[in-house]
């Protein structure tokens, strides 16, 4: 797969190739890594939660003179190329799966922070689209 060079995609994938291995090993490893995963998880929670609130400002912004759409925004439909559009929900999406996953297979433990992880996902998608989405302008 062709990725674009661009350093949210970038920042999102590694986010979530961090997440997941953290994760994975923390599953399998849960009285070595637990703590480790904690402070992952909450560090991805806390740099989403900062991106999701940069790209609520940008759009706040940039709709003065753009007609920007909630769907082209945190969904990129219609407003993103298809491959940052895949590598973005992708990366979102694993973040999703790997959350439940592990914190289903040790039920009551740290990995259940994980859960909190997605918003740093949605918070990069937000902040690409507010960034660089292509949006008709306002009429």
């Amino acid at each position: 797969m062709n990725l674009p060079d661009d350093r949210i995609v970038r920042a999102s994938l590694a986010g979530t190739a961090v997440f997941t291995v953290v994760a994975v090993a923390a599953a399998l490893a849960p009285d070595a890594l637990a703590v480790v995963a904690v402070v992952v998880d909450l560090a991805l929670f806390g740099a989403g939660c900062v991106a999701f609130s940069a790209a609520l400002l940008r759009a706040a912004a940039r709709s003065r003179t753009d007609e920007l759409t909630l769907a082209g925004l945190f969904w990129l439909s219609g407003s993103a190329p298809a491959t940052v559009r895949r590598a973005l929900l992708g990366s979102f999406g694993a973040q999703v799966v790997v959350a439940f996953a592990t914190a289903a297979a040790r039920p009551f433990t740290g990995l259940a922070f994980g859960i909190l992880v997605w918003v740093y996902g949605l918070g990069l998608i937000g902040l690409w689209g507010a960034r660089a989405g292509a949006f008709p302008p306002r009429v």
